[in-house]
């Protein structure tokens, strides 16, 4: 038990420990409590001093720092206003010492142009006299050209009036025969001099379902072919109702030549008189079909004699490239009859196997058929020896034993062999 005297009245009064203790423990709490607030209010206290001084020394240390930075700037402005008042003075000095080459390369350019134009007027007479002798020498030259020129083209429309003249001979020549007959009359006239070989026929092969006019052929002494051409006439009247100029008819003639495997395909034509292109003679149409060309009546021959002469110069090469193809051909038919022989050779051959083995079969039974009657021979062999021998050794004592009636028949019978 303890004893505890009150405060107020100054009287002793005892409690239990439990008492004391919980009594003891209140006043500790209020004393933590107060204790606690007192310290909350200094670290609170302690806390807005130390901000207040935190901002005070960041302002004091901000002025600073602006007031050395006001400094600096000070420092550098007045260095660059010195800078810039030194390039300023500077400049000024070149821009007047620019002026003053600027002016004095005007005074030279003033000068030089009035040399230049003193000079250029001095030229300029000298060819001023000079153009007008030109123009003088020009004039005769114009007049003499003039003069040349006149009496070529009066040369010219000669020549034309000629022409036009010849091609309305020739044309009323050809409409009177047909285009066909002149073409085969003017061929046959030169046949005998030069084409000995060559073959000049109307194509009446009609077969493939189209034909040319005429296939021109020519081989050599061997036989080999030097040149074939499809022609294909069309007189003034030839036109149809859809075909009415020279191209309307290429793409036939180029079936027709295909067809009729010719090397060049020719059309010998009057159509379109006043085209220009087919007037030059020879027209080469081979950007749209190969090998072919568009002629006119006067150049029919010529034509002919081009290709042939042309077709004579790869003749050689035409004619060895014929011997290496029927070496060729050799060869294959040399390959064809030996395949020939393997082929027979191994059809024999199989069927004298299939014979001889079905001899050897057949042998092979005769062989067994022969070793089973060796067999039985040599079994009846064995059996007539032992015949033999059973009989060599059977006498008339043996076959009398044991039976007396033929002993005694036996015994009468040899005293009469002694008689």
């Amino acid at each position: 038990m303890n004893e505890i005297i009150c405060p107020n009245c100054k009287k002793a009064f005892k409690i239990d420990e439990a008492g004391f203790a919980d009594i003891l423990k209140q006043i500790r709490n209020e004393e933590f409590k107060k204790d606690l607030k007192e310290r909350e209010k200094i670290f609170i206290e302690d806390k807005e001093n130390a901000i207040k001084l935190a901002e005070a020394n960041i302002t004091n240390t901000l002025q600073k720092d602006l007031a050395k930075k006001e400094t600096e700037l000070a420092g550098l402005k007045a260095k660059k206003d010195h800078e810039l008042a030194e390039f300023t003075a500077k400049k000024e000095t070149e821009l007047a010492e620019m002026k003053s080459k600027i002016n004095e390369a005007e005074l030279e350019k003033k000068l030089a142009v009035t040399e230049a134009v003193n000079k250029v007027e001095k030229e300029r007479d000298s060819l001023t006299a000079k153009l007008q002798s030109k123009d003088s020498e020009n004039q005769l030259l114009v007049s003499s050209q003039k003069e040349k020129f006149e009496s070529e083209l009066k040369l010219k429309d000669e020549m034309i009036e000629r022409y036009k003249d010849v091609k309305l001979k020739l044309s009323t020549k050809m409409i009177g025969e047909t285009l066909e007959q002149h073409c085969e009359i003017e061929f046959n006239k030169i046949r005998a001099t030069g084409f000995q070989n060559a073959y000049f026929e109307k194509d009446n092969d009609s077969r493939t379902g189209s034909k040319g006019d005429y296939v021109y052929r020519e081989t050599d002494e061997s036989g080999n072919e030097v040149i074939s051409i499809m022609f294909e006439m069309k007189n003034e009247g030839d036109e149809t109702a859809t075909k009415h100029k020279n191209e309307d008819f290429l793409r036939e003639l180029e079936k027709d030549r295909t067809e009729k495997k010719c090397e060049y395909a020719v059309l010998v034509s009057l159509l379109e008189a006043e085209n220009e292109l087919y007037n030059t003679g020879i027209v080469d149409v081979s950007h749209k079909y190969p090998k072919m060309y568009v002629v006119r009546p006067q150049f029919f021959i010529p034509m002919i004699t081009l290709l042939r002469n042309a077709a004579m110069n790869s003749l050689k090469y035409k004619a060895e490239l014929a011997l290496v193809r029927n070496q060729n051909i050799d060869i294959t038919n040399f390959e064809e009859d030996m395949n020939k022989f393997k082929d027979g050779f191994n059809r024999n051959f199989e069927l004298a196997s299939r014979k001889f083995k079905t001899a050897i079969g057949e042998i092979d039974k005769t062989i067994d058929h022969l070793q089973k009657t060796k067999e039985a021979l040599l079994s009846s062999e064995n059996s007539l020896r032992i015949a033999n021998n059973k009989a060599e050794e059977l006498t008339i004592k043996k076959l009398t034993r044991g039976n007396p009636t033929m002993t005694a028949q036996f015994a009468e019978i040899e005293p009469k062999k002694l008689d």
